[in-house]
Parts: C-alpha cells; structure tokens; sequence
C-alpha cells in the first residue's frame, strides 16, 4: 500500500526541513557552522593563553649555576651580565605575555558572550517556527507561557507522534523527527556553550598547568556534540 502525504502535511514538511536546513546548510551563516567557528577560534585563544602563561610562570635560572658563570665569564658583557643578574627573564617580555594573556581572555570572553549567545538567539528562533508547525499538526496552539523552549518542543514532538499514522512505516523522516532532531541540535550546541562560558570564567593566573591542559581538551574535544547524530541530522537533508 502507498500512502500519500496531505497536502497540508507535505506543507508542514516542507517547513519545518527547511528549518533544519537553515540550521546546517547555510554556508557560514548557518548556526552549527557558526558554532564550529566559535569553537574552533576559542581553542586558538586558549592554546594561546596557555603558552602565554607558562612563559610567565617560568622559574629564573639558577645563578649559583656554574656552567652558566662560566657562559657568562666568557662571553661577558654589560647586557649579559644584567640579563644573568636578573635571573635569565626579561622584563619586557614579561609584561608582553601578560599583555597577551589579557588579550587571549578578552577575546574568549567576546566569543562566549556574544558569538555563542548569538548563535543559541538563531537557534531558538528556528526552534520557535518549529514549535508553531508542529502546534499547527496537533491542530491547537499551547501557551508559551515561561517554559524552556526545548521542552516546549519535546511536549510538541511526544503529542504529534500519537498522531501519526502508518504512513511513519515509509521509511521517511516524519515530522517528529525532524522536531526532535533539531531540538537535540539546540540542546547539543547550549550544553557545549555553556561548558565554554564556564571554562572562560574560570581563566586566571593561579591556574595550574593540569587544569590549563584540562580546559584545552575539553574545549577542543567538544563532549556533548554527538558527531553521530549531526551525521544523522545531515540524512535528514534532500
């Protein structure tokens, strides 16, 4: 038996794919890609804070060394030997690196407070026309009210999937699926924002090298972004 989509349901098929594809498709404008830049340059920040602060924190070399007197005895000049004096470090250098090290958190904070929010702002719009094609198949409109968008969705998508008929035996994303889909996308890139806001607040000098080198994986590693499910979401594209 062949079953033949409604009108009104190849309608809201064709919106609410469309809203997915905007979500991944869109050139650099799309928000997944977006926030794969986010991601990608907010690594090159920390990458950059993280050298810049083990330069800081460089221990002086040991002037009671000999091999060093003996370097210096050789080759002594007034600028050596003031270098020697002052422990091997060059003050300039020092006030660069923290200057860096400013820079690099300044930066990371420009990303996490406005790039990821932007993009978490397109994505909860996408969600909305969503929320109102799958509120227009239950043929009935809820209230907002002060819900989490996201489970706004997922009480949408659990309401449309008892009324979907056989025709979900096709083989064919549904409806729900392309719901569910994007709003697993959202929650997806809001978790990895928000682990990304945490690791730019906790940057500070007195952090230790283990936690530096934590923070860098965790941010490149990117946990919660299933790679799987966004190669499934890519599926879902004609």
């Amino acid at each position: 038996m062949v079953f033949r989509l409604s009108d009104s349901k190849l309608s809201e098929m064709s919106i609410i794919s469309s809203q997915l594809r905007q979500c991944l498709v869109v050139g650099n404008e799309a928000p997944v890609a977006k926030s794969d830049e986010v991601a990608a340059a907010g690594s090159r920040f920390l990458a950059s804070f993280q050298q810049g602060l083990e330069l800081v924190r460089r221990p002086a070399f040991d002037r009671s060394s000999i091999l060093l007197k003996n370097i210096i005895k050789a080759n002594e000049t007034e600028r050596l030997t003031s270098y020697f004096n002052a422990g091997c470090i060059n003050a300039n250098d020092g006030s660069q690196n923290l200057t860096k090290l400013r820079t690099c958190v300044l930066s990371l904070q420009s990303l996490v407070n406005t790039g990821a929010k932007t993009i978490l702002i397109e994505l909860e719009g996408l969600l909305e026309d969503v929320i109102r094609v799958v509120e227009a198949a239950n043929e009935y409109l809820l209230p907002s009210q002060d819900e989490d968008i996201n489970d706004r969705l997922m009480r949408e998508v659990t309401i449309a999937k008892k009324e979907e008929t056989a025709s979900s035996d096709s083989g064919r994303p549904e409806l729900t699926d392309y719901a569910t889909m994007m709003g697993i996308i959202y929650s997806m890139i809001k978790q990895d924002s928000v682990m990304q806001e945490k690791i730019v607040s906790a940057l500070n000098l007195k952090l230790t090298s283990r936690e530096l080198e934590t923070y860098c994986t965790m941010w490149s590693l990117r946990p919660f972004i299933d790679d799987e499910i966004m190669h499934q979401a890519w599926s879902f594209i004609p």
